[in-house]
């Protein structure tokens, strides 16, 4: 009761910030139960004047809220299947910028990771470069002459996102009891995403791990690289990587200056992330423009592995055919794989499915980066999902929400990018190495390898499934046992429930004495 009671409270701090900065200006009353409509009417009453833009308002209240809710409409804005196009527009404006931390509490947290003073470590230790809502960056100088990047996190950060998290969960268990579309949105797991993502996050040993396997993955691409960690300097608290010194990839004129070549650079931008995903399945989730560079060598930089997606075999092979469907204008071929890979229930039609999949692929057919608006397919598609109850998965919400910003930002270095044509050959090249006939021999193989396991485990699983048939048999003649633990969780229920009806009596009681006596 205490906890539900906190929880209602931090979500009332959050309504009312809302509230004040003009946030609830983005809600369509129009689609809301006449309760919530009345609410976000009584809202409105105490929005401050002059709150700015829409793209501000919400922006302005998350800061204000803190780094756990500025982290949490980044996310958001990778679902817009949740938050809708507009505000995930909104969101992807949000700047994960914060107020340093002191000099001081940054070189304890080094000190106290690496027991020895930080001139012991570094040559030089500069101010911070960049501050976020999980951790600021310092330039520093080792002791060999070599610049790197140290990243440390923010003092108390792990305690107030999990006060806030839980918080979010309450929320999200309370509008899935109550709303059948935020079932189907799982709003439950996309707070559970936010928490793993957090989490891992706030280990920067994690994320060293991350940018190495990520300069694994890439290290023959001639055109893309990834900054090294350094191994032996990072910490639960620090992660120490490779200095970049390149250009900004928003920096336009500083590119063109350099005598780079924007139309390659976007080619660039478009297949790096196709092959981190379809290839590898595993891509750098968060490609905006502050995260990546260009090297004097011309190679795209990619830093901050904070927020990676990974993806499954499965789900490559459907982006790809997916992909390759839209290209060819294959719609039936798009539908089968929804239906094959199980996103869509089997009791809709294929043909249905393809004649919808139709009313998004063509509008956007052999037309340039600035003839496609990006938002209204992806608006159109998310109906389409809805429409035909193809439950929510996160992985591939935030690959398409990426593949947007990917977009993007090839955009501003080529208004005139044919993003279709562009990603043909990235497509093309592994579904013929891995849906090819290569690609069949290679199934064969790892379901050979698969069935000598199964096969070699036989023995033990038939032990396994005679024990457990034993001890039904057993409970069926005799019952189940509780634990110890059942028995007192039962317990205390059984006391609570009891004390709750003594009171019920006394009050029940006191009311007719009241109504006698008065």
């Amino acid at each position: 009761m205490i906890t539900a009671i906190a929880h209602l409270a931090r979500s009332a701090r959050v309504g009312f910030v809302l509230a004040r900065e003009g946030a609830l200006a983005l809600v369509d009353p129009s689609v809301l139960p006449p309760l919530a409509r009345a609410a976000i009417r009584l809202g409105r009453l105490i929005e401050r004047k002059g709150a700015g833009s829409s793209a501000t308002r919400l922006a302005a209240a998350l800061t204000r809220l803190g780094p756990s809710y500025v982290k949490f409409g980044q996310f958001l804005a990778t679902r817009p299947d949740v938050v809708g196009m507009k505000i995930a527009e909104d969101l992807s404006a949000l700047q994960d910028r914060m107020a340093p931390f002191p000099m001081e509490q940054a070189r304890a947290a080094i000190e106290a990771a690496h027991g020895q003073p930080v001139e012991a470590i570094f040559a030089e230790f500069g101010p911070p470069v960049a501050a976020a809502s999980i951790a600021q960056v310092h330039r520093a100088r080792l002791k060999d002459g070599s610049e790197v990047a140290v990243k440390v996190l923010r003092p108390g950060i792990r305690d107030r996102f999990h006060r806030d998290l839980a918080a979010m969960r309450f929320g999200a268990e309370m509008a899935e009891r109550r709303s059948a579309e935020a079932r189907r949105l799982r709003m439950s797991g996309v707070v559970e995403t936010l928490a793993r993502s957090v989490t891992m996050e706030m280990d920067l040993r994690l994320e060293a791990a991350a940018l190495s396997e990520f300069a694994e993955n890439t290290k023959d691409d001639a055109d893309f690289r990834v900054p090294a960690p350094d191994w032996q300097l990072t910490a639960r608290e620090m992660l120490v990587d490779e200095w970049i010194d390149g250009i900004r990839l928003s920096d336009i004129e500083g590119l063109r200056a350099a005598g780079h070549d924007l139309q390659v650079l976007s080619r660039t931008v478009i297949q790096s992330f196709l092959k981190h995903a379809i290839r590898d399945g595993f891509f750098h989730a968060d490609m905006h423009p502050g995260n990546l560079f260009v090297d004097s060598a011309g190679r795209l930089v990619a830093v901050d592995g904070g927020i990676m997606g990974r993806l499954g075999l499965k789900e490559r092979r459907f982006l790809a055919e997916i992909l390759l469907g839209f290209i060819t204008r294959d719609y039936t071929r798009v539908a089968e794989v929804h239906f094959e890979a199980g996103y869509v229930p089997g009791h809709h039609a294929v043909a249905d499915f393809a004649q919808a999949i139709r009313a998004v692929g063509e509008p956007i057919h052999d037309k340039s980066a600035d003839q496609i608006s990006m938002a209204k397919v992806l608006t159109l598609l998310f109906e389409i999902t809805g429409l035909f109850d193809m439950v929510t998965r996160t992985e591939l919400v935030m690959l398409q929400k990426t593949m947007v910003v990917v977009e993007g930002v090839a955009r501003t270095l080529d208004p005139h990018l044919d993003m279709w044509t562009t990603a043909e050959p990235v497509v093309r090249d592994w579904i013929t190495r891995n849906l090819g006939p290569l690609g069949k021999i290679e199934d064969v193989g790892r379901g050979v390898r698969s069935l000598a396991f199964s096969l070699a485990s036989l023995p033990e699983t038939v032990g396994r499934a005679e024990r457990v048939l034993g001890q039904l048999e057993n409970a069926s003649r005799h019952g189940f046992t509780l634990d110890e633990r059942s028995i007192e969780a039962i317990g205390r229920a059984e006391a609570q429930r009891n004390r709750w009806g003594n009171w019920a009596l006394w009050l029940i009681a006191g009311l007719i004495a009241y109504a006698v006596l008065g």
